[in-house]
């Protein structure tokens, strides 16, 4: 596999990585077969694996931390994210920095993310952000303590779903070392000011949910449903999952014969420069081997690419 430095880290990081949110949060989700999917994985090559601890509340922590420590000897980097004290996605700007990362609590989910690893954090990331928080000096000290202590290697922040722009004036701190954005073939907008931004300063760039949450997998239909408490079922609603059904046939237009519709949006992040790694689900040793293949091939073609271009969907966010 192909790897890419995150920013100023130090790592180098498989440009396919391991998203986990699916082994902890998701219905149908087998700890034996997820365990079975990051073994698979790790000898494939991936060495990224980015986790949060409300994934089954810090299931899924706790399974990469098992797993990683059967391959003492490998460069792995492991990833996750405190989540905020209100337990609200997205975030609210009416909110103040010590109502959701008070020193506290960064500091005890950071040690029960380092517990379920087993291990220091290499990268720790805050799961929502808002720029009003970026000059404040009570988030600064605590990733600064958790760093001087050995605890954690790397800080970042998860940016808000559609808000890619939010998280600038955190960069500018100098004190931000990755962002994670959504960004895939229908979210092209973090390229507009973002990724130059995170060029000029050096810093990593996760881009997650490059599958559009599994409808760039091309497998979604009308008829689609989720059962209920999947958080896919509220995302899929019937008015969006009639648009992207829609939009990804449009897609599917495009297809060169051999290739995939997955194949395609993985390629199409992989094309960007500003992308250290992208995060995609795998919960089965299938997935693994198609999505982690997909790094030896490389960017897409220039015409399709621009092709691609055509496809932006600046959609409305909550």
């Amino acid at each position: 596999m192909k790897q890419r430095a995150l920013g100023k880290t130090g790592f180098q990081v498989s440009d396919v990585g391991h998203g986990l949110w699916g082994m902890g949060s998701w219905t149908g989700s087998d700890d034996e077969a997820s365990r079975a999917a990051l073994r698979l994985s790790i000898e494939t090559g991936c060495n990224f694996f980015d986790s949060a601890f409300v994934y089954g509340n810090g299931l899924s922590d706790r399974l990469i931390g098992e797993v990683v420590r059967e391959y003492p000897t490998r460069p792995l980097v492991l990833a996750s994210k405190i989540p905020p004290a209100d337990f609200r996605w997205p975030s609210s700007p009416a909110k103040k920095l010590h109502e959701v990362f008070p020193r506290a609590h960064v500091l005890d989910y950071a040690e029960r993310i380092r517990a379920a690893f087993g291990r220091p954090i290499d990268l720790l990331q805050f799961h929502v952000w808002e720029d009003a928080w970026a000059g404040e000096a009570e988030w600064q000290d605590t990733v600064a303590e958790l760093k001087a202590s050995g605890a954690v290697k790397a800080f970042g922040i998860s940016l808000n779903r559609g808000q890619p722009e939010n998280g600038i004036a955190a960069i500018e701190t100098g004190l931000v070392e990755s962002v994670q954005v959504i960004y895939n073939i229908f979210d092209q907008a973090p390229e507009d000011r973002l990724f130059p931004v995170c060029r000029a300063r050096k810093v990593g760039v996760i881009a997650r949910v490059p599958l559009d949450e599994g409808s760039l997998g091309g497998k979604l239909t009308l008829a689609t449903r989720f059962p209920a408490g999947d958080w896919r079922a509220g995302y899929f609603n019937p008015a969006n999952l009639a648009e992207t059904v829609r939009r990804v046939d449009a897609l599917k237009a495009l297809l060169p014969g051999d290739m995939s519709l997955a194949e395609l949006a993985l390629r199409f992040i992989l094309s960007e420069p500003a992308v250290s790694t992208l995060i995609v689900g795998m919960r089965t040793a299938a997935h693994v081997r198609e999505n982690l293949a997909v790094s030896d091939k490389g960017p897409l073609p220039a015409p399709l690419l621009a092709a691609l271009r055509a496809h932006r969907w600046d959609r409305r966010t909550a």
